[in-house]
């Protein structure tokens, strides 16, 4: 049988896998601070996050690319640059006090450029990026999803949009798959953390994958303008726990 604190902790799993699905990311940073929350192991979290953040991107990628939410011409540029850089960017250890709150301070403005009543250009007219400029974007992102031990979505997701360089429901599906690459790249570089994975696992994974059921679908179907509101809500979320406000 669970406990009270697994079944609380699996609830809040299917929150923020329905918040983040939503918007086509697979949620790492929402459950490793779940998990410290309730007090997790650290050696813990890292490989649990990561195992779930591969269940509900590969998810959110397989419905957004059925639905037609998704450009491979968009995506593989960024994913040329990223994944290398991302390996790299894990192996580098700098001071959290130091670049965890710039970067929080970046999603905050983002947030709230989202949230902004003047229209995206994005909405009504977009571009395929540059390659050049994408391969450039992505090295980027993927040193900072590297840093900060993310998929690089909540990078991402912004940078599509603010550049005009995709549709807003196409981005989700191309930050899903962007994501899940990027997950899957780093849980090969690191398999030996799965042995730290949790007996209460599989609660934790039913748990995500019902989230994403319900945040996909929510993603599919609502209107522009509300997946642009849950997008800056995921980039609040991300950007107070990056600066440490839980």
């Amino acid at each position: 049988m669970f406990e009270t604190a697994d079944l609380l902790l699996a609830l809040a799993i299917l929150i923020g896998a329905t918040l983040y699905s939503s918007v086509g990311h697979g949620g790492s940073s929402a459950y490793i601070a779940i998990m410290a929350l309730f007090g997790v192991p650290a050696a813990t979290m890292r490989p649990t996050a990561l195992v779930l953040n591969l269940i509900v991107s590969s998810l959110a990628s397989v419905r957004y690319v059925r639905a037609g939410q998704f450009r491979w011409r968009t995506l593989w540029p960024f994913l040329l640059g990223a994944m290398p850089m991302a390996f790299v960017g894990g192996g580098i250890v700098l001071p959290g006090h130091v670049y965890r709150p710039l970067l929080g301070a970046v999603l905050w403005l983002s947030a709230a450029r989202l949230l902004w009543p003047r229209e995206l250009k994005a909405v009504r007219h977009w571009r395929d990026p540059a390659i050049p400029a994408a391969i450039a974007a992505g090295a980027g992102i993927g040193l900072l999803s590297g840093l900060t031990g993310t998929g690089g979505g909540i990078f991402l997701s912004p940078l599509l949009l603010f550049m005009a360089w995709s549709e807003p429901k196409a981005a989700s599906g191309v930050a899903a798959v962007f994501i899940l690459a990027n997950s899957a790249s780093g849980l090969l570089g690191n398999l030996a953390s799965l042995q730290e994975l949790p007996a209460t696992l599989p609660l934790f994974a039913g748990a995500a994958l019902v989230g994403g059921l319900v945040g996909t679908t929510l993603g599919i179907r609502l209107p522009v303008k509300l997946v642009l509101r849950s997008l800056a809500l995921v980039l609040l979320v991300a950007g107070a726990k990056l600066i440490g406000v839980y």
